[in-house]
């Protein structure tokens, strides 16, 4: 199988980059607000404010970022759904408006939103605390065959809880996945033995590492990854799993044909960026730039997929 994959509490609003210069094409809005459902720390937040200190020059527009929490996205996705298809306002796209879409009622689906682009692939990582006495993935399954287990997950509908589910079929064990409003939160509950292990995207959990605070046992990356040469993937270890953790932008319905070019152009020079590649390299994100056309098409397409496996697991009928 391919890629498996009110507003509630305060917005935090960040502006992260400021007046274009004057060789910045010329956008038809002057400030581009970009939403995200994590909290400040999150995946998604940091993946966000890192693209935006490169993206206002080269879109031409002020870049904010702005946190709508609560609801594993819902809120969010409420929330540009009732926006104006102007191009003023986009949400950060992962697996995780689709899950939220698929296994709760929300106000606003991902129908109700149109895909724009995707930007990276995110590769997904299991860590556990430098501390715990587990020295690799293998040692995690082997508790849990006898003690059962924590493992920890970001948002209860989510790519890493799937993930983790997967892994406990294919590993035939009957661990505990305790799901999170955001990542930190499950980071906490890691670095003090609460959980045995976690998920998340490695520049999501960079600063822990580079601390020496927790240790990356597996990836369900298809290959290793280049800043992590002796960190296996979960596949080479016997478990079928592979993950393809896109990271875009949709809009509201209706996206004007002037908005959607200007994307396609800002994203590409974005990613070519030196500055901005060296960031993005030193995270393991993968560029993966989808242009809007084809970016629908692979968002239905990963919703079939989704949707045939919560079925056949049983998670909806």
């Amino acid at each position: 199988m391919r890629g498996f994959f009110v507003i509630a509490g305060a917005l935090a609003v960040g502006i992260a980059a400021f007046a274009p210069p004057a060789t910045a094409q010329d956008y038809p809005k002057d400030t581009v607000t970009l939403v995200t459902h994590s909290s400040v720390g999150g995946g998604s937040d940091v993946f966000l404010r890192e693209l935006s200190k490169y993206l206002g020059p080269a879109l031409g527009a002020n870049v904010i970022v702005e946190n709508v929490t609560g609801g594993s996205g819902a809120n969010a996705m409420a929330r540009l759904a009732s926006a104006p298809p102007d191009g003023s306002i986009f949400y950060a796209t992962t697996p995780t408006f689709i899950y939220t879409s698929l296994l709760s009622n929300p106000e606003a689906t991902y129908k109700d939103l149109e895909p724009l682009v995707n930007v990276f692939t995110d590769p997904e990582v299991i860590y556990t605390a430098e501390g715990s006495p587990y020295k690799t993935l293998q040692d995690v399954i082997d508790h849990a065959k006898t003690a059962q287990g924590t493992w920890g997950a970001a948002n209860p509908a989510s790519l890493e809880r799937q993930l983790l589910e997967r892994l406990k079929k294919a590993a035939g064990v009957n661990a505990a996945v305790v799901t999170h409003e955001g990542g930190g939160d499950m980071m906490i509950n890691v670095l003090n033995g609460t959980l045995d292990i976690g998920v998340g995207e490695v520049q999501e959990v960079k600063s822990q590492l580079e601390a020496k605070q927790i240790r990356i046992l597996a990836t369900f990356s298809a290959e290793k990854l280049d800043t992590l040469p002796d960190v296996p993937t979960v596949k080479s270890l016997g478990y079928d799993i592979v993950a393809r953790k896109f990271r875009g932008l949709a809009g509201p319905k209706g996206l004007p044909a002037d908005v959607i070019a200007a994307w396609e152009k800002a994203i590409p020079a974005v990613l070519a960026n030196p500055e901005y590649k060296a960031v993005y390299t030193a995270a393991d994100l993968r560029p993966d730039f989808i242009p809007h056309a084809e970016y629908g098409p692979f968002i239905e397409s990963f919703v079939a997929e989704t949707e045939a496996f919560l079925k056949e697991t049983g998670v909806i009928q």
